[in-house]
């Protein structure tokens, strides 16, 4: 079939499966290019398919030469239905690991589930023995509790007060002013439970009690502070809250993984485009604009970048491991630089519906978002027929 992008609000409703499998591979020989890394053997990614779990897969096989299990919760593609863009890109993953005598092997389920992490259990038990990473990068608005059985929502608002700024439809280019409503403590408390810590803990409980932690194990989850400008939706919003329980969490896990000498911690990255930044009022603004003044100083980086530079210089040198004073890894320092967040305040006074394409990246944002689905990606014709049922090769049912 014929595939073309279908939006829906923030969201891309298809997917393409060659511009998925060409932005893989594109990620793939840009590893291949800055060389290997002395990392992770065996490495289980939770949240594997899209964004910086699918970066951390990748380079931990390309970069690495490891043996990877995915987990993820993506749609299988069937006839005349296009699956969704994770599915794709495992795929894609899976298929080129294979030709490179690598394993990968992956699991299509709600990671929340106890089934999920049972399943994923025995993959690591029959398979690879133990893991000596583990990469937590789920990202979802939803997540039924295992002991509970309750079913929890997270929101994106501001605490104690409504907010007001300006933000941008990178649909329709235009500019204008939101306000958002400010959080109950029962969608603090919901958020929290979605994306806090409490998952991550679940997983590397499970795993340890299993004696599936290789000794010396790291285990990384991923979060986000930004600058002032988006601190109220953001960092001291309700998503903010959830971070922080992530970030404490990551103290107790640590503690946890004594016994074995093994460390948690959580990496703060940059701002990028996402499914997920994309839905967050503000931030395609910002993140345009950020776009503009980090290209025009040469210090942009993509997920694989910033993936390949924290196992790189961050979790794999021969020195202690660099933290801030909360114990968190900023890979985010190129985008937090003074002289970077002190050109976006100027240029955020003066961003219009009328000035934003000469002083921002807007072109550039609505490109990397249709890259996420596999469209507008460089060198793939659109108008040809293609097969939209892909199987995913290591995929275990």
């Amino acid at each position: 079939m014929i595939i073309e992008p279908k939006v829906r609000g923030f969201i891309c409703l298809t997917s393409h499966p060659i511009g998925c499998a060409k932005n893989v591979s594109n990620q793939i020989e840009y590893v291949k290019s800055k060389g290997l890394i002395e990392g992770p053997k065996r490495v289980l990614v939770i949240g594997a398919s899209t964004g910086f779990g699918l970066a951390s897969r990748i380079t931990s096989a390309f970069g690495c030469n490891a043996s990877t299990i995915g987990v993820y919760f993506e749609k299988p593609s069937a006839e005349g239905k296009p699956g969704s863009p994770g599915w794709y890109n495992t795929a894609a993953l899976e298929t080129d690991a294979a030709k490179a005598g690598l394993y990968a092997k992956s699991i299509n389920g709600d990671a929340f589930s106890n089934e999920i992490k049972e399943k994923t259990l025995e993959l690591i038990k029959s398979d690879l023995g133990q893991v000596d990473l583990v990469i937590y990068s789920l990202a979802s608005p939803k997540r039924v509790h295992p002991v509970t059985g309750v079913a929890h929502s997270s929101v994106l608002k501001p605490i104690g007060q409504t907010f007001s700024n300006k933000t941008v439809n990178f649909h329709t280019d235009l500019v204008s002013e939101i306000s958002i409503d400010s959080a109950t403590q029962e969608d603090i408390d919901n958020t929290v439970t979605v994306m806090g810590g409490e998952d991550w803990a679940f997983w590397i409980e499970a795993l340890k009690k299993s004696n599936l932690m290789a000794p010396g194990a790291l285990t990384v989850a991923y979060s986000y502070i930004g600058p002032s400008l988006t601190e109220a939706v953001y960092r001291k919003g309700t998503i903010g809250r959830a971070k922080d329980h992530l970030e404490e969490t990551a103290f107790k896990i640590t503690d946890m993984l004594k016994d074995i000498k093994g460390k948690a911690y959580v990496s703060v990255n940059k701002a990028l485009v996402t499914q997920a930044s994309s839905a967050i009022p503000v931030i395609p603004l910002y993140i345009s604009l950020l776009y503009k003044v980090m290209k025009a100083n040469g210090i942009h980086e993509g997920c694989i970048e910033q993936i390949y530079r924290l196992f790189q210089e961050r979790l794999y040198t021969k020195s202690e491991i660099q933290t801030d004073d909360k114990g968190r890894i900023r890979i985010d320092d190129l985008e937090m630089r003074e002289d970077v967040q002190s050109k976006i305040a100027t240029l955020w006074l003066e961003a219009t519906t009328e000035t934003l394409p000469a002083i921002g990246d807007l072109a550039g944002y609505k490109k990397d978002f249709f890259n996420l689905f596999g469209f507008q990606v460089d060198g793939i014709d659109y108008e040809k027929d293609v097969n939209e049922v892909v199987e995913v090769p290591g995929l275990v049912s």
